[in-house]
This record gives structure tokens, sequence and C-alpha cells, in this order.
């Protein structure tokens, strides 16, 4: 008779994770089947997008952005 030998944490550790992407794939591909779903019924709305003004990520972007535009590039 085979004795059963007990999972090493590194083991469980993996397939957990293994499972949770899996998950998250799902879950994505669940989303972008509503979303296709809703585009076709003509009910889908663009999500906005919020970015928070204390990070500052957008902001020094778009004063570079806004500077670019006005002036001509300089060639060296």
């Amino acid at each position: 008779m085979a004795t059963k030998r007990q999972q090493t944490m590194a083991k469980i550790t993996r397939e957990r994770a293994v499972k949770e992407k899996r998950e998250r794939k799902l879950e994505k591909k669940r989303a972008a089947a509503a979303e296709r779903r809703a585009k076709a019924d003509g009910t889908w709305v663009e999500p906005e997008v919020e970015v928070d003004a204390a990070e500052g990520e957008l902001d020094g972007a778009e004063g570079e952005l806004d500077a670019a535009e006005g002036e001509p590039a300089q060639v060296a």
C-alpha cells in the first residue's frame, strides 16, 4: 500500500495563483462579451476614466502637449 505525500506550500501557492489567473481571464472574457452585446443592442455607454488630481499623472503631460502643438518643430 502506497503512502500519501503531503503537498508543499509552494505547490499550493502555485495552484492558487493559476486558479486566480484563470478567474481574472474569465471575468475579462465575460466583460468583453457583455460589451459586445451592449454595442449590438445600442445600449453601450462609454465608461468615464477618472484620474486623481493629487497624483498629477496627466497634468504635466497635457501642458507639454499643448506647448508642443502651438510651436513648429526646430530642426538642428
